[in-house]
């Protein structure tokens, strides 16, 4: 018989984990922010390494919205009708955070070897874009999503956990 702080664990577990995965993906946001600002100071990463740590932090920013538009959100939407509005908002932001990552994505393509001011310019307002939105998205997301992810039990996530619950670690 499980006691009461290991059925509280359980039954928490899926809101914990998601609030994880978004400190995660701040903190890459943050760290490719900076990478990009010491780039253009002259001193930071190459291009290449700059658009490699860009690659990295897109796959997992969609990796864990592709996983929630796919898994996560089909079976809330079925277990808590009252919240489709909410999902189709969320999914709303999700395309709306793609269309920046592409945009992101090809500057960093084109980033010439050496700093200029216009594509300065034109990257940092991708990211103030992308980390505007991200931050409105999980504040919301979180207020909506995480006592209901809570209240979920199921085992086949405790089994396999689903993408949008991914981070680091666990890839």
């Amino acid at each position: 018989m499980a006691s009461g702080y290991e059925a509280s664990s359980r039954l928490t577990a899926f809101g914990n984990q998601l609030i994880e995965v978004h400190i995660w993906l701040r903190e890459l946001l943050a760290e490719l922010r900076d990478n990009v600002d010491a780039y253009y100071a002259g001193d930071g990463l190459p291009p290449r390494d700059l658009r490699v740590h860009c690659l990295a932090f897109c796959t997992a920013l969609t990796r864990h919205h592709s996983g929630e538009d796919g898994g996560a959100f089909p079976v809330i939407a079925d277990e808590f009708p009252e919240l489709r509005q909410v999902i189709t908002e969320l999914k709303t932001d999700h395309n709306r955070i793609d269309w920046i990552l592409a945009n992101l994505e090809g500057l960093l393509r084109e980033l010439p070897a050496e700093p200029d001011p216009a594509t300065a310019t034109r990257v940092r307002a991708e990211l103030e874009g992308l980390s505007a939105i991200m931050e409105t998205h999980f504040t919301y997301e979180e207020k909506k999503l995480v006592s209901v992810l809570n209240s979920l039990d199921l085992p086949d996530w405790r089994k396999d956990r689903p993408a949008f619950l991914l981070s680091d670690q666990d890839a």
